[in-house]
């Protein structure tokens, strides 16, 4: 059924708008919509940078204004904030940045000074969410705070990747190293999966004399489940609202978006989320995807995304409360209503589940948390009181949409996935 700003406990500050940030070019991202929609029915205004008049995110009923800016992420830093500060002249009034991939969060952060008059974000420590975006830079910061993690290579030329491919263990998979680099020189389009050494020297060959890539253990699917946490923290590191879940698919199969994930509860999680970001002095929104190893029986942090993850209306909590609504309230002095996860509550991303659940069906995974039935379901594009972005997004994704879906298949094939996560 769905929720309006009548039924929603939650009591925001409507006179505080949020805007939506992003650079690059990926106009299919639910995780703007729905923060667009999270915010916008609980009567907040929202506005949010576009790539065209044309995306789903455009055609929100909830969205006050698009701001259309095509960007690529690998503009000048000072090009980008003073385009942020045009917006924000614009609005007329301080708004929320809501960030949705790691170039936003890092530019906010890098950037505090400049924005925070028109705008209102979590203070952090300015280098820290580029550490945090960076591959090697959480895998340092894994090391030093004793968190486990997939054992990591960063090779610096060709050689060293031949030296690595002597000795590794295939599969291993491979990630573009830092955030803005794998916009301007992505070594490879997204976390992908490498079968055989002479497959990693031949993708390395494109790679240049400065790969700038990370490898990494592979962690055998038949030996492992993927989990996800959500939360928000606030100025002294303090959980506002954390979530845990588990997915069960992903798209592209076990490296790429989540597909289709349920609410699960998990406090061991949650407590090793809440000691890493306490430990490393985070505030904000954060998306964590973790696999849980069979083998060892140790959480292993794949990744630390400091900004809101497309998946993100998942989890709520009996309050009302997601990670975007917690923040709104916390950065406009309102408190945060405390609440139970909805367990057993699950997520499916329409345009993405079905090749996904075709895999899947194939490769064998299980996952073995995951609820029998669903207690209730949440789509990513389609809502009854917001049904334009679900069909703007099939109007949009269905010829490229079904072309990219084939590539990453023969990719697959091949012996690698890719997404563009």
């Amino acid at each position: 059924m769905a929720k309006n700003a009548v039924s929603l406990p939650v009591r925001a500050d409507r006179e505080v708008p949020g805007l939506i940030v992003k650079f690059g070019h990926y106009p299919l991202h639910h995780g703007g919509v729905g923060a667009i929609r999270s915010l916008g029915r609980v009567g907040v205004p929202m506005y949010a940078i576009t790539e065209d008049a044309y995306t789903p995110a455009a055609s929100s009923r909830y969205l006050k204004k698009a701001f259309v800016w095509p960007t690529t992420g690998a503009e000048d830093p000072g090009r980008l904030v003073e385009g942020l500060l045009r917006i924000g002249r614009r609005i007329g009034r301080p708004a929320v940045l809501i960030p949705t991939d790691e170039e936003a969060a890092v530019l906010i952060a890098e950037h505090q000074d400049d924005l925070a008059g028109p705008f209102l974000f979590p203070r952090v420590d300015p280098g820290l969410p580029r550490r945090l975006a960076s591959k090697q830079g959480l895998h340092e910061l894994c090391a030093e705070h004793g968190i486990a993690s997939p054992a990591a290579a960063f090779p610096r030329s060709y050689d060293e990747i031949v030296d690595f491919a002597g000795t590794a263990r295939f599969p291993v998979v491979a990630k573009n190293r830092e955030a803005f680099v794998r916009r301007r020189r992505p070594a490879v389009n997204g976390t992908t999966r490498i079968g055989t050494r002479a497959g990693l020297l031949a993708l390395a060959r494109d790679w240049g004399e400065e790969p700038g890539v990370i490898l990494q253990e592979y962690l055998p699917r038949e030996e492992a489940e993927d989990w996800i946490v959500h939360a928000c923290f606030d100025q002294d590191s303090g959980p506002l609202a954390m979530f845990t879940g588990v997915k069960v698919r992903s798209w592209p199969p076990h490296a790429g978006m989540t597909a289709h994930a349920y609410v699960v509860d998990n406090p061991e999680l949650a407590d090793l989320a809440a000691r890493f970001v306490k430990r490393i002095g985070f505030s904000g929104i954060i998306d964590l995807d973790l696999r849980f190893d069979r083998r060892d029986g140790q959480y292993k942090l794949l990744d630390f995304n400091p900004r809101v993850g497309a998946q993100f209306r998942l989890f709520e909590n009996e309050s009302g409360v997601d990670v975007v609504r917690a923040m709104h309230l916390h950065l406009t002095g309102r408190p945060v209503p405390e609440g139970e996860q909805r367990a057993g509550h699950r997520y499916v991303v329409e345009n993405i589940d079905l090749p996904a659940l075709l895999a899947y069906r194939r490769s064998g995974y299980t996952t073995p948390h995951a609820p029998a039935r669903a207690s209730g379901t949440e789509l990513a594009w389609y809502a009854g009181d917001d049904p334009l972005p679900f069909l703007t997004m099939l109007a949009r994704f269905v010829r490229p949409g079904a072309k990219h879906l084939y590539q990453l298949w023969r990719t697959g094939r091949r012996g690698g996935s890719t997404t563009t996560k």
